[in-house]
């Protein structure tokens, strides 16, 4: 049995929309993000690369300027709008696959097993685009070396070039281990607090942007709380060079433990935080305006 309010067409469209918006929002500091995660351990009696956010932050903008914070932006924002718009496509589909409730709502845990359904089919993009953003925002970092890759075209060809598509594809695996349980909590979080932060009296079909602001940032960060170990796990191992990961996620899980231990694999918490409420927000915001517009759209054809 499906529900037949649920329109996956229109989620597709409108997960685009948020998509785009997450990404202009939150790019930044994901750089900042995956600049703390992937950075060399210092030698004993050097300093850090960075010491910390903030000292990233001001590094990057007195080294390269505001530029340097959207180095590899170009790669999220081709493949965000499809990525977003099979993301909330999936969403809807895991929904409608399942019998909702006598009032025709759905239960916590089936809101949950949409949103992991929805990483399984955003995975094959979101892997290799993740691969190629992460080594245009490391490459950035290291000035003194002579630049690799151009742009994102330039980084799939060669790595296609120098390893086939396994190349391209290193750490999908890592990407859907971190996808399908935060996907699922980011999904049901959101659609607790749309209707915790939703005033008295007020509808589901009708927007309150302050409420879907804060329901959408904060949902952001819940995301990143299961999140943050498998995505400090899969920068690692995308940005690695060929070789020095043989076993994969298991061997970049045994070092980081074994260096840094558990705290290892809460580098660059505090900037994932700090991105995630805006851009999620906005993300949210962007998707529930447009699904207002896509049903006024069809209402009126």
């Amino acid at each position: 049995m499906v529900d037949a309010q649920i329109s996956t067409t229109k989620n597709f469209f409108a997960g685009g929309f948020g998509g785009i918006c997450l990404v202009a929002a939150g790019h930044p500091l994901d750089t900042v993000k995956v600049r703390l995660q992937t950075m060399s351990r210092p030698n004993n009696g050097q300093l850090p690369l960075y010491n910390g956010t903030f000292d990233c932050i001001g590094k990057i903008f007195s080294k390269e300027g505001m530029k340097g914070f959207y180095k590899g932006m170009a790669t999220p924002l081709v493949g965000v709008t499809p990525m977003y718009a099979i993301t909330f496509f999936g969403y809807s589909l895991g929904k409608k696959l399942q019998t909702p409730t006598v009032n025709g709502e759905y239960s916590h845990i089936q809101i949950y097993n949409a949103g992991m359904l929805s990483a399984i089919f955003t995975t094959p993009l979101n892997g290799p685009g993740e691969r190629i953003k992460c080594l245009l925002q490391v490459q950035a970092a290291n000035p003194n070396q002579s630049i690799q890759y151009r742009g994102p075209i330039d980084a799939v060809t060669k790595l296609y070039r120098t390893g086939g598509l396994r190349s391209v594809g290193r750490g999908t695996f890592a990407t859907l281990i971190r996808d399908v349980p935060a996907n699922g909590v980011y999904f049901m979080s959101y659609e607790m607090l749309k209707v915790k932060f939703r005033p008295k009296g007020q509808s589901d079909d009708e927007i309150n942007p302050l409420g879907t602001f804060m329901a959408g940032g904060i949902a952001g960060m819940l995301f990143w709380v299961v999140g943050i170990p498998p995505d400090v796990i899969k920068s690692r191992l995308q940005t690695a060079p060929d070789g020095r990961y043989p076993n994969g996620i298991r061997d970049v899980f045994g070092e980081i433990i074994k260096q840094e231990g558990l705290r290892g694999l809460y580098k660059g918490a505090t900037a994932v935080f700090l991105r995630a409420f805006p851009a999620n927000a906005a993300c949210f915001l962007g998707y529930e305006l447009a699904m207002k517009f896509l049903h006024w759209l069809s209402s009126n054809q």
